[in-house]
C-alpha cells in the first residue's frame, strides 16, 4: 500500500503523465464484482429478497450501465435506494425501504470514505444505519476476495503500457480498496509499469490527480484512461486529456489506443475534435435515465 506522503511526493520523471482507472477499464472486474458480490450482499444485509428482481435491475443500471458507472460504493448505494424509492412496482410489495440519511451524512463529511473512515463514524456515533452498510463493505470486499481471482487485463492492456512507460509517468487512478488493487496488479505481472498504485483510502480520482500531476505537466501532456463518467470529470478538473475505453468495447477500445491514440496523445495530436468524437461516442452508451423511467412515460 502506498503511504499518504507518496501523493505529495510525487515528482515528474518523465514528459507525459498517464492516469489510469482499474476496474472495467484494465481488467474486466466490474460484471463479477457487482453481480456476483455487491448485488447478492445487498440484498441480504438489507433483507430486500421480495424485491430482489427489483434491485438487481437498479444496481446494475447504475453500477454497470449509466452515467453513474463507477462511482464510489457509497454514493452508489445511496443512487441505488433513491432510484428504487420511485418505482411503483418496488413500492407495491415494500412500502418502506431503509433510511439512508447516515450514509449521505458520512458522504458529505470531509475525508477519504473507505471502510476505515466508515468505521471511525461509526464508533463515534453508533448509528445502525453505519453498522449495516460497513457490514455490507466489508461483506463485499470478502466476497470479492473469494470469487474475483486470476482476472488478467484486457487483450493489449500490457502493450500499451509497454509503448506508454518509456515517455510517461503511470499511475494506477482507482476507487477500488487499496489492497485489492495492488493483489490484482502485482498478480497479473503489470504492476512494474506504474509507479504508483492509489486506491479510494487516498481520496477521489480528482484530488488524486491534482496532488500528482496539476502543475507539474503541460496540460497537453496529461492524460487520463477510464471507463466512467467519474475519470472523466477527474480528467477535466486538472485539464488533462481523456481516453475512453468503451464499456461493452473495451478490447476495441485498448485496440484503437495501441494503434492510433497512443502515438497522437505523445504527438500531440490527441486534444481537440478525435478526443472530442471518443468522448461523444463513449457518453452516448451511459445514460442518465433508467430505461425502466422511459418505459413508464411510454406508457402513460
Amino acid at each position: 500500500m502506498e503511504p499518504p506522503q507518496a501523493l505529495d511526493d510525487f515528482k515528474p520523471a518523465k514528459d507525459f503523465f498517464v492516469g489510469i482507472d482499474s476496474d472495467g477499464c484494465v481488467f474486466d472486474t466490474m460484471e463479477i464484482k457487482q453481480k456476483e458480490c455487491f448485488i447478492p450482499n445487498v440484498i441480504k444485509h438489507w433483507g430486500l429478497q421480495a424485491i430482489s428482481k427489483y434491485v438487481r435491475q437498479t444496481h446494475e443500471f447504475v453500477n454497470l450501465y449509466s452515467a453513474h458507472r463507477g462511482a464510489n460504493r457509497w454514493p452508489a448505494l445511496v443512487k441505488v435506494f433513491d432510484l428504487l424509492q420511485t418505482r411503483p412496482e418496488v413500492r407495491a410489495r415494500m412500502p418502506e425501504l431503509p433510511d439512508m440519511r447516515p450514509l449521505r451524512e458520512f458522504i458529505e463529511s470531509e475525508g477519504p470514505h473507505s471502510n476505515d473512515s466508515l468505521r471511525q463514524r461509526l464508533e463515534r456515533t453508533g448509528d445502525p444505519t453505519l453498522r449495516r452498510v460497513l457490514a455490507w463493505s466489508e461483506a463485499v470486499n470478502a466476497a470479492i476476495d473469494e470469487f474475483v481471482k486470476a482476472m488478467p487485463p484486457f487483450p493489449r492492456v500490457r502493450d500499451c503500457l509497454e509503448d506508454l512507460q518509456s515517455k510517461a509517468d503511470l499511475i494506477v487512478v482507482s476507487g477500488t480498496p487499496m489492497e485489492a488493487l495492488g493483489k490484482e496488479w502485482a498478480d497479473s505481472g503489470i504492476a512494474s509499469y506504474v509507479r504508483l498504485i492509489v486506491g479510494q483510502e487516498m481520496g477521489g480520482k480528482a484530488d488524486i490527480l491534482k496532488r500528482t500531476a496539476a502543475g507539474r505537466y503541460p496540460p497537453d501532456h496529461m492524460l487520463v484512461i477510464g471507463d466512467a463518467p467519474g475519470d472523466l470529470r477527474a480528467a477535466r478538473a486538472v485539464g488533462a486529456s481523456f481516453y475512453p475505453i468503451n464499456p461493452g468495447d473495451e478490447e476495441g477500445s485498448w485496440q484503437r489506443f495501441k494503434d492510433d491514440a497512443c502515438d497522437r496523445f505523445l504527438g500531440g495530436r490527441y486534444a481537440g475534435s478525435y478526443e472530442a468524437a471518443l468522448i461523444e461516442s463513449f457518453e452516448a452508451r451511459l445514460p442518465e435515465r433508467p430505461p425502466w423511467a422511459a418505459d413508464a412515460k411510454q406508457g402513460a
